[in-house]
């Protein structure tokens, strides 16, 4: 059985695929120990490798006698590339530092503002519940028109958002128009959780389900779900319906987390298979629950979710019903080098098997109960086929 410490050095792999872009990375630095580069490779085999003499005779050829100057940086990073293509896989690259900020920013899981979503012509889409926007009454439909009374006409949204992060201060004030009437908010800005989760309690004939869609594994969802789950529980909630639809995946260690909260201690959540050794990680902690549960998928199920499915699926003591459709199927997890000017490497170093020791990749997790998720013709109503074969079969358990 592993222990946290355990985990805690997994946190060095993350899994997630953003879009249609297969892409991962980790959030933490890969430590030096001494002269060795990784587990395997030292400095001293490095100095003994002939090929890697050879590759620096050239690139020291080309610096001294090439007929121009060139971008000596430009052309390491195309060497590295060169490295991973000639791999022929699909989640080992490398990161530029553009690249691999923009990722990390989606993943980090808190941002500095005051909690709404701004969108054209800088109305607020969404106030998020237990913000500073929401403490002070603002609404769905205002539209922001002076920050610390400068005019936002001519501004983007992005650039509104920029003004309200970067204000000087602890609060902001704001002008907005609510139906053509003026209203001046002073509002704080904090530092706050990304949403990554939305949930409700829904009555459904005698039953009280809970309802959990978690839509990414930040850094902070496990903090959120456990948020959720003491607030529907203290409610009465006697099931739950956890919906992973196109949640494409994200940190490791936040499916662990979230999947620790569920199982009995000691039973397994997923297993790493290495180069040599299998390796198995498993729940240490005295947390558990008892109510029956059902999961959602979709094909945009991806990675870290699908490691939480199979968790619950596997090794959850009561029964769990996958409802919906096959899943993405990456079954790989990569760990990264981060590199001095912030760009970094990514590279598979294992499979990772769910608790019955299957190998997901490039299969999927099928459900046990297939429904298609109908798309309504003009008109008609829209109804989740999917949630509502989720609730059906919780409401009969």
């Amino acid at each position: 059985m592993k222990n946290k410490s355990g985990f805690q050095l997994k946190e060095l792999i993350i899994i997630v695929v953003i879009t249609s872009l297969l892409t991962s990375l980790t959030t933490g630095v890969i430590m030096y120990n001494n002269n060795r580069i990784t587990n395997h490779v030292s400095g001293s085999d490095l100095n003994q490798d002939e090929n890697l003499k050879e590759f620096l005779k050239v690139y020291a050829s080309l610096i001294g006698d090439y007929y121009t100057d060139f971008d000596k940086k430009a052309m390491l990073e195309e060497a590295m590339k060169a490295m991973f293509n000639y791999l022929g896989e699909d989640y080992s690259d490398y990161l530029n530092k553009d690249e691999t900020d923009s990722l990390a920013s989606k993943l980090n899981g808190t941002y500095k503002g005051i909690g709404v979503q701004i969108v054209d012509q800088n109305i607020i889409y969404k106030v998020f519940p237990d913000s500073p926007a929401a403490e002070v009454g603002m609404q769905v439909g205002d539209k922001i028109v002076t920050i610390n009374g400068e005019d936002t006409s001519n501004k983007t949204s992005d650039e509104v958002a920029s003004l309200i992060q970067n204000a000087t201060g602890e609060k902001v004030a704001l002008g907005v128009l609510r139906n053509d009437s003026p209203i001046q908010f002073e509002i704080e800005v904090k530092t706050l959780l990304v949403p990554a989760i939305n949930y409700q309690l829904v009555d459904y004939g005698s039953k009280k389900i809970g309802y959990l869609a978690i839509s990414t594994f930040s850094n902070t969802v496990a903090v959120q779900v456990k948020g959720a789950l003491t607030n529907m529980e203290s409610q009465g909630m006697d099931s739950l319906v956890i919906d992973l639809r196109n949640n494409t995946g994200g940190y490791l260690a936040q499916a662990s987390e979230i999947a620790n909260f569920f199982l009995e201690e000691g039973k397994i959540i997923y297993s790493l298979a290495e180069k040599d050794t299998t390796e198995e990680f498993r729940d240490d902690t005295s947390e558990k629950r008892d109510y029956p549960v059902t999961i959602i998928m979709n094909e945009g199920t991806a990675s870290a979710s699908e490691i939480l499915a199979a968790a619950l699926k596997d090794s959850y003591h009561r029964n769990v019903t996958l409802v919906g459709e096959t899943s993405y199927g990456k079954g790989k997890v990569q760990q990264t080098r981060s590199l001095e000017d912030g760009s970094m490497v990514k590279y598979t170093t294992a499979r990772w098997l769910r608790p019955n020791g299957d190998c997901i990749d490039g299969v999927g997790i099928r459900p046990d109960v297939e429904v298609e998720l109908l798309l309504p013709s003009e008109g008609e109503e829209v109804v989740d086929t999917q949630l509502k074969e989720a609730l059906r079969i919780l409401g009969e358990v």
